[in-house]
């Protein structure tokens, strides 16, 4: 592909992404696979281009004065790729494949881009979020907020959480060594190895044998805080694909019972094929309308040991990853995201025996999604008290805990994860 198609390229995915609710990931897969012609530099060539523009289309709307595709693109060949004003039109000279010919509008536009901006921008214009969202992130971040926001403009990193039941940290690392693929121990998790540099994962014989799997550093704490012990009874009740639910068996060394359930089918339909490769004997997987799971959940009742909540949320905390979600997300949107919460917590409550504990997580950086919730729910709920996080960290992985009780907040500029909150409840013993 030419320099040319390339924008245009990008151009149509944007459109494609803003007129759309699946992940951008997945539309721009789809895009690739019916022009099979792209070759490899161009498709991460264009990517590239897409999530540049998702990352920074706050500053670069309010510089090209506009949201549209072709403004977005003009505004990220001159501010990030340092491009001249003259060089940038010229790909937009409407031949075969690509942009069309700049109208006057667009060339108003590109002029106003090439010139030092004179007005100083506000805060969600450089932190590259929708102006309504200022006052709910400011509420936890505080002076932090610019720091958060510029850090979740970088990309994510790829970790890689090893499966304790078909290897270790030590021989994962050394064996990844020995194909050429540095990595570095998770600072936080004694499960995960980062990657120094980007590379697919899925074909390696490590992958394939399931010694390893792909999962932020963040991820693996939520599943490691639940310090399920070999034996017990644990509920996964927003299962997912089930990253947790493999850490979750790997923590109890296939002891036990793991229970892994989720609204949607066709989430779980991932994990079957995963228990087979990590070696997960003990996980149960059943989507939460089927009558076994009914039947499930009818017996558990007041037995669980551990139930996690990895409710869905807004994704605020995986904004490096998925950077279109915070441009798609809505004041009503999130007030559905917390009434779900919400039902989900009234819900499997009662699933704790008493002693057990509720473990309530997001990859939400909002506290209407996180405090709130557990505030709430704690008002309806007597019997639940918090435990202290630090108490918690300390117990299940000996080190200091890099959070404030009497919660976990893992964010990008802190501590290199995704953003994620993690609150852990205690149901108080009968007497």
């Amino acid at each position: 592909m030419i320099p040319g198609a390339r924008i245009q390229a990008a151009i149509e995915l944007l459109d494609q992404i803003g007129a759309a609710t699946v992940p951008a990931d997945r539309l721009v897969g789809n895009y690739f696979r019916s022009r099979r012609y792209a070759g490899s530099k161009d498709r991460r060539s264009v990517t590239e281009t897409v999530y540049d523009v998702l990352r920074r289309q706050g500053e670069y709307a309010w510089r090209a004065g506009g949201t549209d595709s072709r403004r977005l693109v003009l505004a990220h060949l001159m501010l990030d790729q340092d491009q001249k004003a003259d060089d940038v039109a010229a790909l937009f000279d409407a031949a075969k494949f690509c942009p069309a010919d700049l109208d006057a509008d667009e060339q108003v536009a590109l002029a106003q881009l090439s010139q030092d901006a004179s007005k100083e921008a506000p805060a969600w214009v450089v932190g590259n979020y929708p102006e309504w969202l200022h006052q709910p992130l400011t509420r936890w971040f505080g002076d932090d907020l610019g720091a958060e926001m510029a850090a979740m403009q970088g990309r994510g990193s790829v970790d890689l959480r090893v499966n304790m039941l078909r290897s270790d940290a030590a021989k994962a690392a050394d064996a990844l060594a020995e194909d050429d693929i540095a990595t570095t121990q998770g600072t936080l998790a004694p499960t995960a190895l980062r990657l120094q540099s980007r590379r697919s994962m899925i074909n390696h014989p490590l992958y394939q044998s399931g010694a390893v799997e792909i999962q932020d550093e963040g991820s693996q704490l939520v599943a490691l805080l639940c310090a399920a012990q070999p034996g017990q009874q644990v509920v996964d009740y927003c299962a997912g694909a089930g990253g947790k639910s493999l850490g979750l068996a790997a923590q109890m060394d296939n002891k036990g019972q793991i229970f892994a359930f989720d609204s949607a089918p066709q989430r779980l339909r991932p994990l079957r094929g995963r228990l087979q490769r990590a070696g997960a004997r003990n996980i149960q997987v059943h989507a939460l309308a089927d009558a076994a799971a009914i039947a499930a959940l009818a017996t558990l009742e007041g037995k669980a040991d551990r139930v996690l909540l990895d409710v869905p949320c807004s994704g605020s905390g995986a904004w490096r990853r998925n950077p279109e979600s915070k441009w798609r997300l809505t004041a009503e949107k999130l007030a559905e995201y917390g009434a779900t919460q919400g039902e989900i917590l009234r819900r499997a409550a009662p699933l704790v025996k008493p002693g057990g504990r509720l473990i309530y997580a997001t990859c939400s950086i909002l506290m209407e999604e996180n405090e709130d919730q557990i505030e709430n729910f704690l008002k309806e709920q007597p019997e639940f008290e918090v435990l202290p996080i630090s108490g918690v960290w300390h117990e299940t992985l000996g080190t200091d805990c890099p959070s404030d009780d009497p919660y976990l907040h893992l964010t990008p500029a802190k501590h290199g994860t995704d953003g994620f909150f993690v609150a852990i409840l205690q149901r108080r013993a009968k007497t």
